[in-house]
This record gives structure tokens, C-alpha cells and sequence, in this order.
């Protein structure tokens, strides 16, 4: 199980940072329970207001967040699911999206909470989703993710 290892992060106060996430909207199932984890980690973590954009697909996911990143939020949380199908759209997308990410994050110095579910079923990708009988909940562990590396780069940088 990809859960095995995850280290138990206690929230800190984060209501002096500011947050946005970026949801993709394929699998609505599956993007909704993400969606309700990241509130969940954002209320744990006391972070009183954020910005929720909705994009078409995670393909979609980097072009926006660099722009929230540019805008000045002190951390973005990435949510999208793409589930393997008969074709190489599944491998495309994962890499374009991970890489983009990636970049997003270095360029702008911004933290981008990774949460990408590349499943190979709609199963896989419920049971990671932070719904009902979910054995994982992606959505809230990205969420804290950003977090605490945004809060970590504060006391590094003091920005």
C-alpha cells in the first residue's frame, strides 16, 4: 500500500499564510472527496480563508498554479486524478503534470502540494480520495504538505 511509512504530522497554525488550491474536474467523485480533505487539513491547520480554482483536467494543473504562485500565495495545493486507460494519454498527462509542478515549485519558490492520484482504476483512485472507506485521503495529506513546507521556507527565508 502507498500509505506504508507516512510520517504523522501534528497541524501547526498556519493562519497567517496565504493559500490557494487547484482542482481539476474530471472523476467528480474522486475530486470532491480531495477537495473536502484539503478543506479538512486547511481548517486543522487554521488557515481561516483560501482560493479554490477549478480547471478542466490535471493537464490543466501547472499554467494555473505558477499564476497563483505569481500572485503571491505562500503555498498551492494541486489536486487532479487521472486513471490509466488503453492508451499512452495516462503517461502523458502524469509526466506533464508532475514535471510542471515541479517546475512551478522551484521557479517561484513556492511549495505545490502534490495531489495527483495516477491510478490504474477508479477504485484505486476512491479508495485514495478521502471518502467514506477510503483507506488514504490524499487531498488532506498535500494540503499539509504545503503547509508546513510553506512554514518551513518562512523559517528559512522569513518571507
Amino acid at each position: 500500500m502507498s500509505g506504508h511509512g507516512a510520517p504523522v504530522l501534528e497541524p501547526v497554525d498556519c493562519s497567517d499564510l496565504r493559500v490557494a488550491v487547484v482542482a481539476a474536474s474530471w472523476h467528480l467523485e474522486v475530486m470532491d472527496g480531495l477537495l473536502a480533505g484539503a478543506e479538512r487539513a486547511l481548517d486543522a491547520h487554521e488557515v481561516g480563508e483560501s482560493t479554490v480554482v477549478r480547471v478542466p483536467g490535471t493537464f490543466e494543473l501547472p499554467v494555473v498554479a505558477a499564476a497563483l504562485a505569481e500572485e503571491g500565495y505562500d503555498a498551492v495545493v494541486a489536486l487532479g486524478v487521472v486513471v490509466r486507460g488503453g492508451t499512452p494519454h495516462f503517461d502523458y498527462v502524469c509526466s506533464a503534470a508532475t514535471d510542471g509542478l515541479t517546475r512551478v515549485a522551484l521557479d517561484h519558490r513556492t511549495p505545490i502540494g502534490f495531489g495527483v492520484l495516477t491510478c490504474d482504476t477508479d477504485e484505486q483512485a476512491r479508495d485514495r480520495a478521502g471518502l467514506p472507506g477510503s483507506r488514504e485521503d490524499k487531498g488532506y495529506e498535500a494540503t499539509t504538505a504545503a503547509l508546513l513546507t510553506a512554514r518551513a521556507l518562512r523559517g528559512i527565508t522569513g518571507r
